[in-house]
């Protein structure tokens, strides 16, 4: 039997860089920006690109490090489940974290939909490519 220790030291070590990159997420969505008079940071709808942006981002480091892990591009509709989730654990996280702690930024609904598409990209890239990989193989 496995030590589960062992064995998930060896998965968070693969996604090292999604761990490093939720981190980022985690500063960027947190810190006091300035005052863009509603006008948005650098053009209006600039916060939803970025939500979107850094969950495409996101996601798409969690499989790279899963399919690390495994050691093959497997398509698993499990694991497409757990990223799904993971991203709208730390997409709700952070508007929660808005909305309660960092009362300086604002806890909208429209950000956590941006994450979810930002993730739901990335999940369609995946298959995409998984698909297309198979296809390629099997001519």
């Amino acid at each position: 039997m496995p030590n589960s220790d062992n064995t998930l030291y060896k998965a968070l070590k693969h996604q090292k860089w999604a761990i490093f990159w939720t981190v980022v997420i985690l500063v960027l969505c947190n810190i006091k920006m300035p005052e863009s008079n509603g006008q948005g940071f650098f053009f209006t709808g600039f916060d939803k690109m970025a939500h979107l942006g850094f969950f495409f981002v996101l996601s798409v480091l969690l499989f790279y490090g899963k399919i690390a892990y495994q050691h093959n591009f497997g398509f698993r509709t499990l694991t497409i489940f757990k990223i799904i989730l993971i991203s709208a654990i730390i997409g709700g996280g952070i508007e929660l974290l808005q909305w309660k702690i960092f009362t300086y930024r604002s806890a909208e609904w429209w950000d956590f939909a941006c994450d979810m598409l930002g993730c739901l990209m990335a999940v369609f890239s995946y298959v995409l490519l998984h698909k297309l990989n198979f296809n390629e193989k099997s001519n």
